[in-house]
């Protein structure tokens, strides 16, 4: 580790994913270590190999990032920030290559599916890869003119592309929001914009529960950005939800909604207390 790296953060994918790119953006000064799996990425935290794990969780074109909300709250991690990244997508291709040579396009599901224009526009073949830097990466261990990748510039400069066609993606607000989890939570920080407050609960076996549950952040004022619901153990009648609400459980507002929601539910428990990202209230992303 360098005089100027403190600390490591995790991520999941290659060098040169966008969680990478996340990585570099949110925490420069930390090493980022490419890990296999999400799980893989929580568990380098967990038993202290890293410091803090980034994870995406959502897009605003694709939507949620499957099966993470579920890995969040059993990870035994604890969400510290939140930043929200700006996902450009590029076509790379090796060295000498020209738009009109590329006959495929290789990048994750996720990716290609949002770059569909582009794809038609120029007649390309969309290739499933296992993920956008290793779709760069492979594209360029076998050097065929005819492929191209679908990734971050970041990938193209590590696995030494060309950049063909920059910032192809359909809708110009594509954004990730990214979550970084750490191993013990930072209750008593204040954000500039704001609080976020996550947490998962289950609601007690009576009528109209989920209902009389969300009344208390409305009669209280509490802006609740997110709420999702998810099976437990692959049963269909335990159901856990997911939710993101504006504040701190300190604040009077947050403390009498959370107080009213635990008379309803039969467990309630803190993901994380973070600072909202600045361009969650629309400064945008560059």
């Amino acid at each position: 580790m360098t005089a100027q790296t403190k600390g490591r953060i995790a991520f999941q994918g290659e060098l040169g994913a966008y969680s990478h790119q996340a990585c570099r953006e949110a925490r420069p000064q930390m090493e980022a270590i490419p890990c296999r799996t999400f799980e893989d990425a929580i568990e380098t935290v967990r038993k202290g190999a890293a410091d803090l794990a980034m994870l995406p969780v959502e897009n605003s074109t694709y939507g949620r990032v499957a099966d993470i909300h579920h890995l969040l709250p059993e990870s035994g991690l604890h969400i510290i920030d939140e930043a929200f990244v700006r996902v450009h997508i590029n076509l790379l291709a090796v060295p000498g290559t020209k738009l009109d040579d590329i006959e495929e396009a290789m990048s994750h599901t996720v990716l290609l599916g949002q770059c569909r224009g582009f794809l038609r526009q120029h007649n390309l073949s969309a290739v499933t890869g296992a993920d956008t830097a290793g779709s760069a990466k492979t594209v360029s261990e076998k050097g065929n003119p005819k492929m191209a990748a679908l990734a971050s510039e970041l990938a193209g400069e590590i696995y030494g592309l060309d950049c063909l066609a920059r910032h192809i993606e359909d809708k110009q607000n594509n954004t990730t929001r990214f979550l970084i989890m750490s191993r013990e939570p930072n209750l008593n920080r204040r954000g500039t914009a704001g609080m976020m407050t996550t947490f998962v609960f289950r609601v007690r076996n009576i009528p109209a529960a989920l209902y009389k549950a969300m009344g208390g952040f409305a009669t209280n004022g509490v802006n609740m950005t997110k709420l999702e619901s998810y099976m437990v153990d692959g049963n269909f009648i335990a159901t856990q939800f997911y939710a993101d609400i504006e504040g701190h459980p300190d604040d009077s507002n947050v403390r009498l909604a959370l107080d009213e929601l635990r008379y309803f539910t039969s467990s309630m428990s803190l993901v994380g207390v973070y600072p909202a990202d600045p361009r969650r209230h629309g400064q945008g992303v560059a």
